[in-house]
C-alpha cells in the first residue's frame, strides 16, 4: 500500500526507478529547500540507520518466493487505491483492469501472493490522489520534504490523508496486528528497493527532488511528457 512508500526514503527510491538521471537543480519548484534539506537529513538517517539494515536482514534470511508473495500481497491491496482513482479521473478502462486484477488475484491468487493478474496480461496501475488532483489542473506546488514520510509537493502531502481511506490500516481494530501488517509492508517495499539506491549520484538531495518531481510529472501526464534531456 501507499503508506510503504511515504515512511523514510522508500518514496525516494521508488522515484529513481523511474527516472535514472537527475536534471539541473529546479530551485523555483524548491523555495523552502533551507528548510526542506534539514528535514532530508534526518530521514536519510533514520533509514541509514534503523530502516536499511532491517530490510537488508529480511532480504538476507527471507527465500526469493517468500518475499515474491509478500510484495504481491501488499500490491493486489494496493490496487484498492489504483481502482478509486482510475474511477475518480474518469479512466473507465484502467478501472475495468484494476477491478478485474482484485477479483482474480484475491481468489485464484491466493489474497494476491500470487500475481494471476500480470499474467493475464492485465497490468497493473499506479495511482493516488495526488494524481488525481493533478489530472484535474491542480498544480503541483513547491516542493515539500516531510519528516519521516520522504519527498512530496504542496498539493500531493495533504493527498496522503486521502489515500489512507483505501488502505485497510484504517479499518484494523486490533493494534498489534496492524502495527505488524504496517511493518512488514514497510520492510518488504524498503528491500525491494535497495538495488535502486545505485542510480543516485552527486548530490542526494538535488538528485532526489529532481528524481520525484519529474517522475510526479511523468505520472499525472501518464508519461505524455516532454523529454528535455
Amino acid at each position: 500500500m501507499r503508506w510503504s512508500q511515504y515512511f523514510a526514503q522508500l518514496s525516494v527510491c521508488a522515484t529513481v526507478l523511474f527516472v535514472p538521471f537527475a536534471a539541473q537543480a529546479a530551485s523555483e519548484d524548491d523555495p523552502w529547500e533551507s528548510v526542506n534539506r534539514p528535514i532530508f537529513t534526518f530521514n536519510d538517517t533514520v533509514d541509514t540507520y534503523a530502516l536499511k539494515p532491517i530490510a537488508q536482514g529480511y532480504q538476507f534470511i527471507t527465500p526469493q518466493f517468500v518475499q515474491d508473495g509478500v510484495h504481491n500481497f501488499f500490491r493486489n491491496i494496493g490496487d484498492v487505491g489504483n481502482l478509486a482513482n482510475n474511477v475518480l479521473q474518469l479512466k473507465p478502462h484502467n478501472a475495468g483492469v484494476d477491478t478485474a486484477r482484485l477479483l482474480v488475484n484475491t481468489t485464484f491468487g491466493v489474497l494476491g501472493f500470487v500475481d494471476v493478474g500480470t499474467r493475464m496480461g492485465l497490468q497493473r496501475s499506479d495511482e493516488d490522489f495526488g494524481q488525481t488532483l493533478g489530472y484535474w489542473g491542480v498544480g503541483s506546488g513547491p516542493y515539500v520534504m516531510l519528516p519521516l514520510l520522504g519527498p512530496s509537493t504542496l498539493r500531493d502531502a495533504p493527498s496522503k490523508y486521502v489515500d489512507s481511506y483505501t488502505s485497510p490500516y484504517r479499518y484494523m481494530n486490533d493494534i498489534d496486528w496492524r502495527n505488524s501488517v504496517f511493518g512488514l509492508n514497510l520492510v518488504d517495499t524498503r528491500a525491494s528497493l535497495l538495488d535502486s539506491e545505485k542510480l543516485i549520484t552527486g548530490d542526494k538531495y538535488t538528485f532526489i527532488r529532481n528524481a520525484y518531481l519529474q517522475n510526479r510529472e511523468f505520472k499525472v501526464k501518464d508519461g505524455k511528457v516532454v523529454d528535455d534531456f
